[in-house]
């Protein structure tokens, strides 16, 4: 009998986890801030979805057409659920990539994304998603992929196959993925207790490990025990994605964009002398030791002169995601704090303040007289993204449009938290992007909906539904065991939300 399962995990359930790297109106930005036409999306598709709340948030709140597929079929029944109850324009397949890339009914697509999914297939699937980019990725289309890379997983790598091979071999069968992962990481202990050479040779795996053990099985199960496990040095993805005819963008990370936050000045002007591109991003790697790769890659890529990007970014809307005073002046890094410059950030924070979405262009009206060129602006905007106080904004009309449907879905994720926290995000119409928010935060904003207008209320109300389910706080890695205990948890956290984030889901129209 044929394994459908091809190598890879399913009897375990990936995480409802929320990608915003796959929004393509957060690679409009990047692109066009790197100096490339940026391909007006109408249609749009996302290879091996998992869960699928990022396909059906992007479906919800931008009016593009989705297609995609995953092959769980217990992933696709939840995803078609959420799409169901937005009514995007989505359609989902549980079809092996193999066979949906053969399929003569998609459309040609403006935009195709797939997120990690490259490192955990086996070869013939590689090539399948190749032949699939070149035959439906129309010519200007843009190609969103991220996937494990050395040079940082060069020193893990052999820790993890010990921990797959221990689950393979000594796990039976019908102990379940997550007993044989509990397994191998009781192994890794004693493993390590033994004083191995290998680890002595590279200290930081032991500290690695033990973040490790600390992570959701889930999440585990997918990221490492997987038959097919390959992290990539991008020279041999560039290699992989030449039959496509896809050519390197830029990163999708947008703190990558500036060299400031990731290298030394010796490291920034040895990298600028490097004339071809794809060396130039192999030798970066080794340079901050990069682990994962965020990437947009164009068909066709066409240059905008420098008049021509600058236009068109003016004409590019963000919003403020964050209270203005939670966010401090400064980024860190793996190296340390790097302080940002207050006449430049705190113009723009000010005006963004209301969380009322601006185009570039009207930032720039607005600071005119205090010295801030546009290019700092541009430059503030990216690195506000990158942190995650400020999100790039669609048009008026689009989110006006895009309301019900991101109404009637963040209606069903609110319900479902009565009983279960999987899901950790809810859509906005404004940045057709998935907003994070608590399970308690989300009974909050159930309890607002039902009419509770007092945090005391919303913590009452969040505190039937634990009630109901047996269910307890844990607070400093203690459990909270008395109905005091967890009210006076909940009020506080509720109070918290009123204050703090309501005012922020209030605008990006959540609530």
């Amino acid at each position: 009998m044929a394994d459908w399962t091809d190598g890879y995990v399913t009897d375990v359930g990936y995480i409802c986890g929320y990608y915003g790297e796959l929004n393509p109106l957060r690679g409009r930005l990047a692109l066009l801030h790197s100096g490339f036409v940026a391909p007006e999306i109408e249609t749009a598709c996302e290879l091996g979805f998992g869960q699928g709340l990022s396909v059906n948030i992007h479906a919800a709140g931008l009016p593009v057409r989705w297609h995609g597929t995953d092959f769980n079929p217990a992933q696709v029944a939840f995803a078609r659920e959420l799409a169901t109850a937005s009514t995007a324009k989505v359609t989902l397949s549980d079809e092996a990539f193999a066979t949906f890339v053969q399929r003569h009914d998609l459309p040609d697509f403006d935009y195709i994304g797939l997120h990690g999914i490259w490192s955990w297939i086996s070869n013939d699937n590689r090539a399948a998603i190749v032949d699939f980019v070149r035959r439906k990725l129309k010519v200007g289309g843009l190609l969103y992929i991220s996937y494990n890379t050395f040079p940082g997983w060069a020193a893990f790598a052999p820790l993890r196959h010990l921990m797959a091979e221990h689950a393979d071999r000594f796990g039976a069968e019908g102990q379940g993925t997550i007993n044989r992962i509990n397994g191998a990481l009781d192994f890794v202990d004693k493993f390590i207790a033994a004083n191995p050479a290998y680890l002595r040779a590279n200290p930081h795996v032991a500290e690695r490990f033990a973040q490790i053990k600390g992570q959701n099985r889930h999440y585990l199960a997918h990221e490492y025990f997987n038959r097919d496990w390959d992290p990539m040095h991008f020279g041999a993805f560039a290699r992989w994605l030449e039959p496509a005819k896809v050519s390197f963008a830029c990163s999708a990370d947008y703190m990558e964009h500036y060299d400031i936050f990731n290298l030394t000045q010796d490291q920034s002007t040895y990298l600028s002398n490097i004339p071809d591109v794809l060396f130039r991003q192999s030798v970066r790697d080794f340079l901050v030791n990069q682990q994962f790769r965020r990437d947009y890659w164009v068909k066709g890529a066409r240059r905008l002169t420098p008049l021509e990007t600058n236009e068109r970014l003016r004409s590019e809307r963000v919003v403020l995601l964050s209270q203005r005073a939670d966010i401090a002046l400064k980024v860190t890094r793996s190296f340390g704090e790097i302080a940002l410059r207050p006449e430049i950030y705190e113009p723009i924070l000010d005006l963004l303040a209301p969380h009322i979405p601006k185009t570039l262009a009207e930032i720039e009206q607005a600071v005119a007289g205090k010295g801030i060129a546009f290019n700092a602006i541009v430059g503030a905007v990216m690195v506000l993204i990158g942190v995650g106080h400020v999100a790039p904004a669609q048009a008026p009309d689009a989110a006006a449009a895009a309301r019900k449907r991101t109404d009637r879905l963040n209606a069903y994720l609110l319900d479902a938290a009565r009983s279960k926290g999987q899901v950790a995000h809810l859509a906005s119409p404004i940045t057709a992007s998935g907003v994070q928010l608590s399970r308690f935060q989300q009974l909050f904003l159930l309890a607002l909906r039902q009419g509770r207008r007092a945090p005391s209320d919303w913590a009452e109300f969040a505190w039937q539904f634990l009630q109901l389910q047996g269910e307890r706080i844990l607070k400093d890695g203690a459990q909270l065991e008395t109905a005091e205990q967890n009210l006076a948890e909940l009020n506080t956290q509720a109070t918290a939300f009123a204050e703090r984030h309501l005012p922020v889901v209030k605008a990006l129209q959540i609530a």
